[in-house]
């Protein structure tokens, strides 16, 4: 799906003022929670994301050691 950045931006917009409902584009939608919205922001962000970068995200637990023990 193609999805327009003033979309993302009316979602951004309603998630940080605490709104559920969203208008862009003539469009209205309204989310039944606030996790719904972010969840919908998320997937935008992920798909809009341009691929073949080489570049990946990873997350992990860093550790260190003293040396002396």
């Amino acid at each position: 799906m193609s999805w327009t950045q003033a979309e993302l931006d009316a979602l951004r917009r309603a998630y940080a003022s605490g709104t559920l409902r969203v208008t862009y584009e003539g469009k209205t939608v309204e989310y039944g929670s606030a996790s719904d919205l972010l969840s919908r922001i998320r997937t935008i962000e992920r798909d809009r994301q341009p691929t073949g970068t080489g570049k990946s995200s990873i997350a992990g637990l860093a550790g260190y050691s003293r040396g002396d023990r």
